[in-house]
């Protein structure tokens, strides 16, 4: 059997390490076996060594365990680590290995497809840079940017006082209304399947503020009640100009450089979604120092303004209605609730059939932007199934059908979808 002697051993290591993957854990998914002579951990250490040198079909197997493209086996050197922008969490030492390798393996897929819908709309004429991305700065102040991303995206001080439905409805009409001034707002939270899922605690959302083709990512792995702040965060990032990766809200996070743009654009979403003037009325005797008192009154404003628990406590933390002290208490509270309800979760989802169909929740997680992109230029013939299918993250087979539920249920019609 032909071996690919061209390879660079070295590479064979780095992509390993890079996957945070021991060698047990790698030969295992490898399907190497064991024989007389020597165990699977041995047969890999031989080809990291290039003592011996893989099939070519075993290197096709490194590629989709490693999650490397084929041709990154034959380089002289690893390549260089991907591009994440500024890392804007506030804890990303406390992330492992692993979970870290994940996360750089979604942004270099996230990257790449950002890249292809960027050349894709450069080669339309009418294509122009958009105007708000990067229009922004800190020391405008929180108000201002409220008011530039609200008149963008068509939301009125009235409108926003006036909150009907519930977090589900919310998050649409804003993503609608994101997709629609040319943001791509994508919800993806694993390499594509549950075996690979990246939780909230490593990142809530990315942004990826380039003014032909800025990207959005929200977790999809994050409370669905979460979902309207962080879109709401990161499109402040993209105001701002800046690209970078996001964690968990936290109001009393260091005031580092990153720390004071993390917070700025909290206090921006926050705003946008609960506007102080609402917030001024306090119940009366309302004691902030009382965490019991705190978390009923946070409940009712969640309830009533269709966000999430945590969301409130940051917001009445930041304008001094609870004291900091509470609001780690709650916040702490909040975690072990959210993480006591993933766990429930994955029981009740193994126990259930049934659900959306595939193509439903496809679309979903892409957005119409995206989708609406890929159609039209595969209409066209400017893009092949091949590469439709890397943009939409499917196998090239399921590319028509996705496109063929998208234009029956009318996504292709929403108006002002950039052309």
């Amino acid at each position: 059997m032909a071996r690919a002697q061209n390879i660079n051993p070295k590479i064979l290591a780095w992509a390993r390490e890079s996957a945070a993957l021991s060698r047990e854990d790698a030969a295992a998914r490898l399907g190497l076996t064991s024989s007389e002579g020597l165990s699977a951990v041995e047969k890999l250490a031989e080809l990291e060594a290039g003592s011996k040198f893989p099939t070519r079909n075993q290197l096709t197997k490194f590629a989709s365990v490693y999650r490397r493209p084929l041709i990154t086996f034959y380089m002289k050197h690893p390549p260089e680590k991907g591009v994440r922008g500024e890392d804007f969490r506030t804890l990303p030492s406390d992330v492992s290995p692993r979970d870290n390798a994940l996360l750089d393996t979604l942004l270099r897929d996230i990257r790449a497809r950002q890249e292809i819908v960027k050349s894709l709309l450069e080669d339309e004429d009418e294509t122009e840079p958009l105007p708000f991305v990067g229009s922004a700065s800190i020391s405008d102040g929180v108000q201002s940017v409220v008011g530039s991303i609200a008149a963008a995206i068509g939301i009125s001080l009235d409108e926003r006082r006036r909150r009907i439905g519930n977090s589900d409805d919310l998050f649409r009409q804003l993503r609608q209304r994101t997709e629609q001034i040319g943001v791509f707002v994508l919800l993806v939270g694993d390499l594509g399947s549950h075996h690979s899922s990246i939780g909230e605690g490593v990142f809530r959302g990315f942004a990826i503020a380039d003014k032909i083709a800025p990207f959005i990512v929200i977790n999809d792995q994050d409370a669905k009640s979460a979902r309207s702040f962080t879109l709401l965060h990161e499109l402040t990032h993209i105001w701002l100009g800046r690209t970078g990766i996001s964690g968990s809200v936290d109001a009393t996070a260091p005031l580092t450089p990153s720390g004071k743009i993390e917070q700025f654009c909290n206090d921006v979403a926050s705003e946008l979604l609960l506007p102080s003037q609402s917030l001024q009325a306090k119940p009366k005797d309302f004691d902030g120092s009382n965490k019991e008192e705190a978390s009923q009154a946070i409940r009712d404003i969640a309830e009533t303004w269709s966000v999430s628990e945590p969301m409130v406590a940051y917001r009445l933390s930041r304008i001094g209605l609870i004291t900091k002290s509470v609001y780690r208490e709650l916040a702490k509270d909040y975690d072990g609730r959210w993480s006591a309800f993933k766990e429930k979760d994955k029981g009740d989802t193994r126990e259930t059939e049934g659900g959306p169909s595939y193509y439903t929740v496809k679309q979903f997680k892409l957005g119409n932007a995206l989708i609406d992109v890929v159609r039209r230029t595969l209409r066209n013939n400017e893009l092949t199934h091949t590469k439709a299918a890397k943009l939409l993250g499917v196998k090239p087979s399921s590319v028509e059908p996705l496109i063929s539920r998208f234009e029956g249920s009318r996504g292709a019609l929403i108006p002002n979808l950039r052309r």
